[in-house]
């Protein structure tokens, strides 16, 4: 049965919304958190059979023993610190007990009261410019449940499935879990607000370099809490845990819908349950999951079997000395050095597409050409194949692709077709415009030859044109250029029709 909804600005003139996000990063490193099995979150292993990715530990056999990954340990100080935290002197493992089929142990190794990372804050900018100061409660590290999939079922959930099934090889995978602080006073940007901060958190983990952060494949995944207060009340109320939404879309209208859903129930005399919520794409509404336990419901204790980390002064100030430039800041320099209009930098970056453009200058061409490529056709194909726009060619091929075209070797929609060549791993786009004889013809004689062909077939065309109705001229050029197969030089071929009608 489908919730009913309050209109959304009806909705805040009654309510101010408390928003809090819980963003689990997986991290690349080549092994697990605690064991030495290939880490799935890693490319290279990133396709690997269901429960070959294990080992006893993994498996949570008797005798086995977690031993800490220290480049994972590595790559949460410097995400701390990316994210302007503290970073413990000490920190400590505690087990989170609880009970799932993908948990063989019963308990997940995670941080609880002394974690890695704690009071920091980032910054987000909103489309208009605005900023927003997101204050960090918390970063901790741990590791990740398997993953069960449910057979039989319409919509992929337990929920009318026939069976299960449990891959391993995503337990015991290296966890950031990034947890803000209660972020009030956000009023009708409380959605844009959500995907925001979590394309910064993305942009973050991508900069360091310690996650593939394709929120797609799972890399990066938000558990967003949202709540209502009554307008003119300090007390906030009870929150709802939306759990694992895995697009920046999908968490603006996730937080959207759970502000109208919660409204109307609060408006309606009801009250709110605390619980997890499932996001779905298809229908753009949450659903209940179960009832949300509170920390002391996890029994925590501290991890018996590892002592606690004490990363020393000197490592966190090397790792500090090498963190890259801030999103928000970076993001301004490079509209600045582009070029672009707020609105033109806006729509690259809503396609999480910067890295990418900036490869592709960095490569040899220019800004505009770079952005015309990546959020015109490459996005178009991308759209259509269901894949990230970046996963299709590499910045360099797309500059290359460019040069190509700069240098009069081809036009744009013979560079629309050396790039299916591209994507379709024919080679580089200089190799495809030769194997597919793609080149602009440059031969003079052919050109004037065609062109007097198709003068021949038009008489009253260049009698129009000898009367100065040049804008005539379009139905010879296209002609020409279906004659030649679209290798044929627009321009110079306008040139020749005029010379022909004498103008």
């Amino acid at each position: 049965m489908n919730a009913k909804l309050m209109d959304f600005e009806a909705a805040l003139e009654q309510f101010d919304p408390v928003l809090g996000f819980e963003v689990h990063v997986e991290l690349n490193t080549r092994t697990k958190m605690f064991s030495s099995s290939p880490n799935p979150a890693n490319e290279e292993f990133a396709d690997a059979p269901p429960n070959t990715l294990i080992s006893p530990l993994d498996l949570g056999l008797p005798g086995s023993m977690p031993v800490p990954n220290s480049a994972a340990v590595k790559s949460a100080i410097s995400l701390g610190l990316a994210l302007g935290c503290e970073i413990g002197t000490s920190c400590r493992f505690a087990r989170k007990n609880y009970y799932y089929p993908d948990l063989p142990k019963n308990y997940q190794i995670s941080q609880y009261d002394e974690p890695i990372a704690f009071e920091g804050e980032v910054e987000i900018e909103l489309p208009d410019g605005r900023t927003v100061d997101i204050a960090i409660e918390r970063a901790h590290i741990e590791e990740d449940a398997g993953k069960l999939t449910h057979v039989g079922g319409a919509t992929g959930r337990i929920q009318g499935a026939e069976y299960s099934l449990v891959d391993y090889n995503r337990a015991g995978v290296p966890l950031v879990e990034i947890v803000t602080k209660p972020i009030v006073g956000a009023g009708a940007d409380a959605p844009e607000i959500a995907k925001q901060y979590v394309a910064v958190i993305r942009d973050i983990v991508r900069g360091l370099g310690i996650s593939e952060a394709r929120m797609e494949r799972g890399n990066l995944r938000c558990d967003a809490n949202v709540s209502l207060m009554p307008k003119g009340s300090t007390e906030f109320g009870t929150r709802t845990e939306t759990k694992n939404v895995n697009s920046l879309r999908s968490v603006e209208r996730a937080v959207k819908y759970e502000i109208q859903r919660q409204a109307r129930i609060l408006a309606d005399g009801g009250s709110i349950t605390q619980e997890t919520r499932h996001w779905h794409e298809d229908t753009g509404r949450t659903s209940a999951g179960r009832v949300k336990s509170d920390a002391d419901d996890y029994r925590y204790f501290p991890e018996p079997d590892m002592l606690p980390l004490t990363p020393s002064r000197e490592l966190v100030e090397e790792l500090r000395a090498g963190l890259p430039e801030q999103p928000v800041a970076r993001r301004r320099r490079l509209r600045g050095e582009w070029g672009f209009t707020a609105l033109e930098f806006q729509d690259i970056a809503n396609a999480g597409l910067i890295d990418a453009v900036e490869a592709t200058v960095s490569a040899g061409a220019a800004p505009a050409a770079a952005r015309k490529w990546w959020n015109g056709e490459l996005s178009r194909i991308a759209n259509e194949r269901g894949v990230p726009a970046d996963t299709l060619a590499s910045p360099e091929h797309v500059a290359q692709l460019q040069q190509l075209v700069d240098a009069g070797t081809i036009n744009d929609r013979l560079a629309r077709q050396a790039l299916e060549g591209v994507i379709a791993d024919e080679g580089s786009p200089q190799e495809v415009v030769d194997a597919r004889g793609l080149a602009v013809v440059s031969d003079e004689g052919a050109l004037v030859a065609a062109v007097d062909e198709a003068l021949a077939a038009q008489p009253d065309v260049l009698a129009k044109i000898q009367d100065g109705k040049v804008q005539a001229a379009g139905a010879v050029i296209g002609a020409v250029m279906k004659a030649m197969r679209g290798q044929a030089d627009a321009a110079r071929v306008r040139e020749i029709i005029m010379e022909r009608a004498g103008r």
